[in-house]
């Protein structure tokens, strides 16, 4: 079990935190065990009450812990990258000209109460994929009777949700090209891209209600509404662009480490684009209890949602612990770096985000490593790590079965040990 000091912030007067940077604030240092066996269990009973916890990520990485952590609070953020341009959401993006939504309805499906009081029949329903070895009559067919209320997954949805999604559907339905391919197509990839459509072309109403119907427990938002593209420079030169050349998933792994990376609005044009965060999601972040840079693609997934002006400040601005836990195994996009070359990155990405210099350990205060349980392809260098100015804290993170794995009870205890 380890201790260590993390600050505090309690309100000097009023305790509503809608307007976070007006609030009078004291800053109260306090000491905490990792994990706090009473502090998880005081939230595990009542999740309702439990911290703000907020995670830049992106991808599948964190499904397992968004499900886990639920029990313990129904108050987490996710801020998730729209700029993926692999699998279904490819197939959309190139359809209709729009940020990706395949891995927001992926992390919207995790926080899902999928018990009998939530709406598993609705879950059911997002989580359906159309099949890929059937025609596409057939499939456009099966869409039909869907949107048209005849299909049992649909049938088994109660009124009025049954309404609201048929409408999402037809709203798709009549906007995609004809030559659309769903194969594979995800449904409720199918209802957000129709919902989008319906509140002209915005992502947050259609995500809020996506929500509310599989009664999720937290909080999901893009980094930033926009249609744009991740493109990166590799080491020996050569320029890649697109989110599905750098995972290794669906174009062959990368065969020389990563320099950069940044913004493209086009798959055709390496041009850098430059876009904004929006208020709202400035002020999640600076309302965090907790700030997290959790394991998952180091440069997709991750140092993707730093690219946005405003996030680096916005960081800087939350009063609260930030914590890096880096992936245990392998990633492709990691490579030739060290956990002290991950964190090295991660830093130069926030405090290029900043409009002026602030103090590294507003960014970034906490390292998570398993160095007895864990298994880091690039290794560790743990000194290198504390030369800059971030403390490592050494804590079992790995899966018993699977040094390679991140634990999901593990990590949410640690996280919400650290509110």
């Amino acid at each position: 079990m380890t201790t260590l000091p993390v600050p505090s912030l309690d309100a000097i007067e009023g305790t509503d935190v809608p307007d976070a940077k007006h609030t009078p604030r004291a800053r109260i240092a306090r000491t905490v065990r990792l994990p706090e066996p009473s502090r998880a269990a005081l939230f595990r009973r009542a999740p309702e009450l439990g911290p703000r916890v907020l995670f830049f990520s992106g991808g599948t990485a964190l499904r397992d812990l968004s499900t886990t952590l639920i029990e313990y609070t129904a108050n987490s953020i996710h801020l998730i990258t729209p700029f993926d341009s692999g699998g279904s959401s490819a197939v959309l993006r190139k359809a209709f000209g729009m940020p990706a939504v395949g891995d927001l309805r992926n992390r919207i499906m995790a926080l899902a109460d999928r018990s009998i009081t939530g709406n598993p029949a609705v879950f059911e329903l997002f989580a359906h994929r159309l099949p890929k070895d059937v025609p596409q009559d057939e499939l456009a067919a099966k869409l039909v009777r869907i949107m048209n209320g005849e299909d049992p997954l649909i049938r088994r949805v109660p009124d009025p949700l049954r309404k609201i999604i048929r409408t999402h559907l037809r709203f798709f339905n009549e906007r995609r090209p004809k030559d659309f391919d769903l194969r594979g197509a995800s449904i409720g990839n199918c209802i957000l891209a129709g919902g989008y459509f319906n509140y002209n072309r915005m992502l947050d109403p259609v995500i809020y209600l996506f929500m509310q119907l599989v009664e999720a427990r937290g909080v999901v938002r893009p980094i930033v509404n926009a249609d744009l593209h991740l493109a990166c420079r590799l080491a020996d030169g050569r320029v890649l662009i697109g989110q599905h050349n750098m995972t290794g998933k669906e174009a062959a792994p990368i065969d020389a480490p990563i320099e950069s990376l940044w913004l493209t609005a086009s798959l055709d044009d390496p041009t850098p684009a430059s876009v904004r965060i929006r208020d709202k999601t400035d002020k999640l972040i600076r309302q965090a209890e907790v700030i997290c840079f959790p394991y998952g693609s180091f440069y997709s997934s991750l140092m993707a949602n730093l690219l946005p002006q405003g996030v680096g400040d916005a960081v800087a601005a939350a009063d609260c612990p930030k914590v890096y836990i880096p992936n245990l195994g392998h990633d492709p996009e990691q490579q030739g770096l060290t956990v002290a070359d991950q964190t090295r990155r991660l830093l130069a990405a926030l405090e290029a985000g900043c409009a002026k210099a602030c103090r590294r350990e507003d960014l970034l205060r906490f390292v998570f490593v398993d160095s007895r349980g864990g298994r880091y392809d690039g290794g560790l260098d743990i000194p290198a790590i504390k030369r800059l100015g971030v403390e490592v804290v050494d804590v079992p993170l790995a899966r018993a079965d699977d040094s390679g794995q991140a634990d999901s009870r593990k990590v949410a205890e640690l996280l919400v040990s650290l509110a």
